[in-house]
């Protein structure tokens, strides 16, 4: 697997096509399994960075051999080519403006000036190495459903926090503590930078792990939980989601064929579905936490 201790000065960027959502579930797990430091969909393909292998062409051969072995797919597509480290920037501000979300929050990138109208609370966010900005449909979805299920004062967890986005939000909108978590050190790097930019570091604090059942255990309860994530990854911690928040579960992250299943899956584990948002091919939802 690639090393993480050092930024490298090229990634490795994997792309593999799939349509099917049950095969795309299994490519983002193994992808994450190999070492992939986020996974994000682009005109149907699934595309991912690493660290430069020791031997690359080795590597993608052995990659592409384990993502046909769990997918059963023979015709499998797998493209791969390099990136430099110093593009990073130049990749990440490109489109990004900023983003009136609902009446009360507006999104916007640090280098943008913007007058902010009264009432209306700012978000700065630079993405960096991380996922998370106000461009994808679910980020903004479930920014969206957090303006109206925040009660001021609540302590929150964000699963998967990315740039910091949904937490420095929660923060600018009232929340008495946010918790953000990724296993992604570049992620939580981004966070940090973006929590002290808004000056809410006080109030969000920044953690590299794997969220799982006795993670949660450790670190909850939680007036309310974000998780924007893969489905695959998001099904399995809904039992212990439904055992440490006490008010209000956001999950996004979801495609339309997908929901279906994530919304029984919710209420299987005692989850009641309050509201929906839907924009594109994504949808977020506000599920109230069992009683």
């Amino acid at each position: 697997m690639p090393a993480w201790d050092v930024v490298p000065e090229r990634w490795l960027v994997l792309s593999v096509g799939a349509d099917d959502p049950l095969v795309v579930d299994l490519l983002v797990d193994r992808l994450i399994a190999l070492g992939a430091r986020g996974v994000e969909e682009l005109d149907g393909r699934l595309v991912t960075y690493l660290p430069p292998p020791e031997e690359p062409q080795a590597f993608v051969l052995e990659v592409e051999a384990a993502l046909r072995a769990a997918t059963g797919m023979e015709n499998l597509s797998l493209g791969w080519s390099w990136q430099e480290h110093e593009d990073w920037e130049l990749l990440w501000k490109r489109g990004l403006e900023p983003r009136k979300i609902t009446d009360r929050l507006l999104v916007t990138p640090s280098w943008c000036e913007v007058e902010a109208e009264e009432g209306v609370t700012v978000v700065i966010i630079d993405p960096g190495m991380a996922f998370g900005t106000a461009e994808h449909a679910t980020t903004r979805g479930v920014l969206r459903l957090l303006d109206r299920s925040l009660t001021e004062g609540q302590v929150v967890l964000d699963a998967g926090c990315g740039s910091g986005i949904l937490a420095i939000a929660a923060a600018r909108l009232g929340a008495g503590s946010v918790l953000s978590v990724d296993l992604d050190p570049y992620a939580c790097e981004a966070a940090r930078g973006n929590a002290s930019r808004n000056q809410v570091e006080g109030r969000v604090r920044v953690e590299a792990a794997t969220v799982t059942p006795a993670w949660l255990h450790e670190r909850g309860p939680f007036d309310g939980i974000l998780a924007n994530i893969q489905r695959a990854v998001l099904v399995p911690l809904l039992e212990s989601f439904a055992k440490t928040t006490r008010s209000w579960l956001i999950l996004g992250g979801i495609t339309e064929a997908e929901w279906p299943l994530v919304v029984r899956s919710a209420e299987a584990s005692g989850f009641a579905l309050q509201a929906v948002d839907a924009e594109e091919e994504w949808r977020s939802g506000w599920f109230d936490a069992p009683s």
